[in-house]
């Protein structure tokens, strides 16, 4: 494997382990903190929200020091940061300590995006198809968060879940600091001077300020529908895929694929069945991004997730997890859209400021969605979340229809990091 292979494949390892470890949680209250600590499912949430805030807030400050200092460097402090947070986590010993543990996770959590993304569309190019595979790898950091922390709680306990990946991500750390540690030191010596760019004209400004609005609008909308789905996933499926659960789990025990394997296992493996087969779309849309543009293509995800959305209330078992994995495919498919458009409008020496920026706005919206589903679930239950997501992705669908069938592109825009 070549080094720009290996660089390539470290950067999508990072993106799948901060979607794991921001979601390890969210199986660990679901399945185990309930019964362990006789908290209720509506109270623990109100533990993982400064996490989430963390996960927003930092995304602006970690641009800013990876432009300023080093987005590779940023990069180990990311690989190595969190895996040390995760560790410590596994050590708490009230739901208060825990939320700390969380807190520093979404510190080091809010490096990866904007550092991360600023690096994947800099340095190569077919840039759809890039961020659409490096968002598949962090999806799949999404599914294994269910599956890898359903297995541990039934055959570990939940601690394991955070102690596991955390010594992954060390380990990744110092061999992401050992394959760069060229490229850091060079990040240090005086860049050459840039042209100024040509200031655009009214008409351009005019444009790029739609197109601005409308991309942080379908951010924060989006970040609605993604943190709903993927959050309370686990615990949707726990509610209305018992039967199916109960007969994967005898199913499992019969042909000792998982040993003594319990109903978490069960709800663990459906969960990342969908959000594994549902990763597909971001393939399917990265490709459809080169060739055709954001708008109809934002267009027909949107319209996805209001079907799906709308047909789900009262559904359980087998239907369920068909129309689940309907809105999953939409849900993962918007991922990339954004962050496309901002790499082609995007000026190159700001790129990770702006991917900052649109985080910030992104897991500010992600933190902030958390009561809101602890108090639908509470009060309604999860059929008035599934109306209330339909309703996002209507907002979303009129915004995109005012998009521009072209992208304006600054003129140094592609200009190499590297």
């Amino acid at each position: 494997m070549t080094r720009d292979r290996l660089h390539f494949l470290l950067l999508n390892i990072g993106h799948f382990l901060d979607h794991l470890f921001t979601l390890i949680f969210a199986t660990v209250a679901a399945l185990a903190l309930i019964r362990e600590w006789g908290v209720g499912y509506a109270a623990l949430l109100a533990y993982a929200t400064p996490g989430f805030l963390a996960f927003g807030a930092f995304a602006l400050p970690a641009g800013w020091i990876a432009d300023r200092w080093s987005r590779d460097g940023m990069m180990c402090v990311f690989f190595i940061g969190i895996g040390i947070a995760s560790i410590l986590t596994a050590f708490a010993q009230t739901p208060l300590q825990i939320g700390f543990g969380l807190f520093a996770i979404g510190v080091f959590a809010a490096i990866y995006h904007p550092v991360g993304l600023a690096i994947l569309t800099m340095k190569w190019r077919n840039m759809g198809m890039r961020i659409a595979a490096n968002g598949v790898w962090g999806n799949l950091g999404v599914a294994c968060a269910a599956l890898i922390t359903g297995f541990l709680i039934d055959h570990g306990g939940w601690r394991l879940a955070f102690i596991a990946p955390g010594l992954v991500s060390i380990v990744m750390g110092f061999a992401y600091m050992a394959l760069r540690w060229r490229a850091m030191q060079a990040d240090h010596r005086p860049a050459a001077p840039q042209e100024a760019p040509s200031h655009p004209s009214p008409d351009k400004r005019a444009v790029v300020l739609r197109v601005s609005l409308i991309v942080f609008l379908t951010t924060a909308v989006s970040s609605i529908i993604f943190q709903s789905t993927t959050f309370a996933l686990p615990k949707i499926f726990d509610e209305r895929l018992q039967g199916l659960a109960e007969a994967l789990s005898e199913w499992m025990q019969a042909v000792a694929v998982a040993g003594n394997s319990d109903v978490a296992t069960a709800v663990g493996t459906l969960a990342f069945v969908v959000f594994a087969v549902a990763s597909i779309a971001q393939l399917v849309v990265g490709a459809l991004l080169d060739r055709i543009g954001p708008r109809n293509v934002f267009l027909g995800v949107a319209a996805m997730q209001m079907v799906f959305f709308s047909i789900m209330p009262g559904l359980t078992d087998g239907i369920a997890l068909a129309v689940a994995l309907g809105f999953m495919l939409g849900a993962f498919g918007q991922i990339p859209i954004n962050d496309y458009m901002i790499g082609k409008m995007a000026s190159g020496p700001f790129r990770a400021r702006i991917y900052g920026v649109r985080y910030v706005v992104s897991f500010s919206v992600l933190a902030a969605t958390l009561p809101l589903i602890a108090i639908v679930y509470d009060r309604w239950g999860f059929d008035t979340l599934f109306r209330i997501l339909a309703g996002a992705a209507l907002v979303i669908f009129l915004a995109v229809a005012a998009l521009p069938s072209r992208l304006p592109v600054p003129q140094r825009a592609n200009a190499a990091a590297e």
